[in-house]
């Protein structure tokens, strides 16, 4: 089953949309890490529903129950499980959908699977599980610093065709966070913004990209040949909900360069191996080059709208579906923290089994 993450350091998540709770087990963290659910809660707060007048209005207060691993305030070294209560659960809002499958939801693919699904705000399949992915990725967020200092932030470039300009050298946490859609380009926050107000008021959604760089990670993370760093990542962020796309660096614009004009020289700066330019993306052979780790997820529209479609029955028959209930217009605010947290769970996962692969 899909529901575990990573080797050494592996996440399970557990829970659905509409049941008690979602929460996280992770195993593999090293004792004598200080954590607190006030760490957790901060980046839950973040990914939490009902945050801003751009995202869904469920209200969920997302609090964070440690229910084991930490004792006096460190981990202690053994499985930490993290727990959180679903309060907002408006189950009657789904009766409608027992029988029928939602237009690009995960409702006819799942009955598929199992020959039985959760009609209740997609059980599995709703962004709601990402909650103990959130939570995890504060702990990998946590070791990755302490061990080299090495800080993810991502950030909202593009919603639609509105693309923002952002120094992805100097762009830092305070910037983001100053912006209900998370992009530090004040001026093109404001149109985004304004664009999606527009959108939720017409019942409909949009996707766009969201752009994370990677600092001060060391060379040499990364497995060949089918674990590599690329590999992993692209597999962490393509598993959450809604995406559609990973690249690193120039990512498909490569396609307009010669090798030439590609390629990444080497020079020496301050006694350190470094690359001139980094359109590599700071990967390399599938292994981290010391440059910064530059990528980009896109996600596509929310599949929920306001919108008269067509659609069949479990036993075929056609008919009409106008869903109801509470939804994004827009998943990329609430997806910032939730890109965050993968690209740490695949780092810390790859700078352990990096440990272990020297004498």
């Amino acid at each position: 089953m899909g529901d575990s993450f990573g080797q050494l350091f592996r996440i399970t998540t557990w829970g659905e949309s509409h049941g008690g709770g979602v929460g996280v087990v992770i195993d593999g963290c090293p004792s004598g890490l200080p954590l607190s659910e006030d760490d957790l809660q901060y980046e839950l707060d973040r990914r939490r529903p009902g945050q801003s007048k751009i995202t869904t209005q469920r209200k969920e207060s997302d609090t964070a129950k440690i229910l084991s691993g930490v004792f006096e305030g460190r981990t202690t070294g053994t499985a930490i499980s993290v727990m959180v209560s679903n309060e907002d659960a408006k189950s009657h809002a789904y009766d409608h959908l027992k029988d029928l499958y939602r237009p690009s939801h995960a409702d006819f693919t799942y009955d598929q699977k199992f020959g039985f699904r959760d009609w209740m705000g997609g059980g599995r399949s709703s962004a709601r599980e990402t909650v103990g992915r959130v939570a995890a990725g504060v702990i990998a967020k946590k070791l990755l610093y302490n061990w080299s200092q090495i800080q993810t932030l991502a950030w909202v470039e593009q919603i639609h065709e509105i693309k923002a300009s952002v120094d992805k050298k100097s762009v830092d946490k305070k910037q983001i966070e100053a912006s209900i859609v998370r992009c530090p380009d004040p001026e093109t926050s404001t149109e985004m913004i304004e664009f999606i107000h527009k959108v939720r008021k017409s019942g409909d959604s949009v996707g766009g990209i969201i752009r994370a760089v990677v600092r001060n990670v060391p060379a040499g993370l990364g497995e060949p040949v089918f674990d590599k760093l690329t590999a992993d990542l692209a597999k962490a962020l393509m598993s959450l909900p809604a995406t559609r796309g990973v690249e690193f660096g120039l990512g498909f614009d490569s396609v307009k360069l010669k090798g030439s004009e590609h390629n990444d020289a080497f020079v020496m700066r301050e006694g350190t191996i470094r690359t001139n330019t980094n359109r590599s993306g700071g990967i390399q052979g599938g292994i981290s080059n010391g440059e910064d780790i530059d990528l980009r997820v896109s996600f596509k529209p929310t599949a929920t709208i306001n919108f008269e479609q067509d659609t069949v029955t479990r036993d075929g028959r056609a008919v009409k579906l106008k869903a109801k209930g509470r939804h994004d217009p827009c998943v990329l605010p609430r997806a910032v923290p939730m890109v965050e947290a993968m690209i740490n769970l695949v780092l810390v996962d790859h700078y352990l089994r990096n440990q272990k692969s020297r004498i």
